[in-house]
């Protein structure tokens, strides 16, 4: 997602909600913070994806990059059909995405598969991975003239009969709920969210257990190095390894592409970053604050690509290779689409006069060419990672060729 504008002040605290306060009362005041935000974020009855309340795009909550239109999808399609292409001669193929939004990207690379490329099309089904009903359901509106056969289905029922194809992952994991850590002065102790006189509040709870001290180490939180002040807080990202695990169980063979923010642990766990990377988005607005209106605000937090690598290890998968997304689109030819609308551009001034122009100009092609550059603004969607990893027998594949997306830029 871009980030919204920072809100101009904080609110004063709401009331808690009485189905929150109802559960923190039966779980003796207060529980961990991964705990909250999984119900934050996907209650089905009162989460800000559980119920279907957020809303993806410009004019919603927050916007992604194919919230921007369908040239990421473009873009991005000759990179799933390179992948699809290579997994088998014939027989049926998949297409997943997991935490499909809107739907509107699962849409537009099907749209472009059937167009682009009708043979692999033919054997493709799009699978999509929603634990959310409230957002399938809008998947389902958005997906009704859908080009690909299509289904919902989770990571455990298709793990039953494992599928061919490719997993796409497009800001799904930062939606998973993350432990945090803060820093007494000697120990390192999870985050609660307590229930005090009516509001709520973080609070430091138990201290993590000896065997989470090797992963500190590797993170740069323990040992030597610069000493952090009591009160310092971040996150770990406990979620990612049965996350990866489940979505390995599922693939027979292929990649995983995931599209996310992402620090290397270095610039995540600097002594700077004193409050770590979490923030809620609601109506266009962030927030610092992760326990304003709870249901009604998404809760994000950045993923650390050594934890992610870490996880997707320990999952079975074999890395491909990463890159930034200004990168990764260059690569699949944003420069040669932006120039592409140039000529568009230029032919409708020489063809059909100034008033023409100035319709396909404000009506299509500047926001088309305003939408590409946000893409790759490197302070925005443009410092997205895109980190590939595959899994499967290397005699499932045909030869697999060096990713588009990782290739040298073409020339313009």
């Amino acid at each position: 997602m871009e980030f919204p504008s920072p809100s101009p002040a904080p609110d004063p605290p709401a009331a808690v909600p009485a189905w929150l306060a109802e559960r923190l009362a039966a779980a003796g005041g207060s529980v961990p913070f991964a705990t909250y935000m999984a119900w934050a974020l996907h209650d089905p009855e009162h989460g800000a994806y559980g119920s279907g309340r957020l809303q993806v795009g410009p004019g919603g909550d927050f916007a992604t990059s194919p919230s921007l239109g369908p040239d990421f999808a473009a873009l991005l399609a000759p990179q799933i059909a390179q992948w699809l292409g290579e997994l088998a001669a014939d027989g049926p193929l998949a297409l997943i995405e997991a935490g499909p939004g809107e739907g509107s990207l699962a849409r537009d690379l099907a749209e472009q598969l059937a167009a682009g490329w009708p043979e692999l099309a033919a054997r493709t089904e799009l699978v999509l991975v929603e634990p959310n009903a409230g957002m399938a359901a809008r998947q389902r509106q958005c997906l009704a003239d859908c080009p690909l056969p299509c289904r919902w289905s989770s990571f455990e029922a298709l793990a039953a009969a494992p599928l061919r194809g490719v997993v796409l992952a497009h800001e799904v994991l930062d939606a998973l709920a993350v432990e945090r850590i803060t820093w007494d002065g000697a120990l390192w102790r999870r985050q609660r969210v307590a229930l005090h006189q009516g509001a709520l509040r973080l609070e430091p709870g138990e201290p993590l257990e000896p065997q989470a001290s090797p992963q500190l180490e590797a993170l740069g939180l323990l040992g030597p190095g610069p000493q952090r002040p009591v009160g310092w807080s971040t996150e770990l990202h406990p979620e990612l390894e049965p996350w990866l695990a489940a979505c390995g169980a599922a693939l027979a063979c292929g990649p995983l592409l995931v599209i996310d923010y992402a620090l290397e642990a270095w610039r995540y766990y600097a002594p700077s970053r004193a409050d770590g990377t979490l923030m809620a988005y609601r109506g266009q607005r962030a927030s610092g604050d992760p326990l304003r209106e709870p249901g009604h605000w998404d809760l994000t937090a950045h993923l650390c690509i050594e934890s992610l690598q870490a996880a997707a290890h320990a999952s079975g998968w074999e890395p491909i290779g990463q890159c930034r997304q200004g990168e990764a689109l260059l690569s699949l030819g944003l420069a040669q689409r932006l120039h592409g609308l140039q000529q568009v551009q230029a032919a409708g001034a020489a063809a059909a006069g100034p008033a023409v122009l100035q319709e396909l100009s404000l009506g299509t092609l500047l926001a088309r060419r305003e939408a590409l550059l946000r893409l790759v603004d490197p302070a925005a969607l443009g410092d997205f990672r895109w980190l590939a990893f595959r899994r499967g027998p290397a005699s499932a594949l045909a030869d697999p060729a060096l990713p588009l997306f990782l290739r040298e830029p073409p020339l313009a």
